[in-house]
């Protein structure tokens, strides 16, 4: 199985805010996230897929997953690119 991690981005007043996860199926996850049944962060608002990457193993995309989290600098570049 194939796993992904994804950074999504969203305007709330003039801001651009970012979201990052993993899935299995990004479409279906980003469906879920504009269709508030995702992350309770993303709830009412339209997010768009800005990136993704492609992972072999759920631990491989959990860690890349928090790092991503954590690399602020690496967002906003990642996030200001669409």
């Amino acid at each position: 199985m194939k796993f992904f991690v994804y950074l999504i981005k969203s305007k709330v007043k003039n801001k651009t805010i970012s979201y990052v996860g993993y899935t299995v199926n990004i479409n279906k996850r980003l469906l879920k996230h504009n269709t508030n049944r995702g992350a309770k962060f993303t709830k009412g608002k339209k997010w768009k897929l800005v990136y993704f990457k492609k992972y072999n193993t759920k631990i491989q995309a959990m860690k890349e997953e928090y790092k991503l989290k954590k690399d602020y600098k690496l967002r906003s570049i990642l996030k200001n690119l669409n």
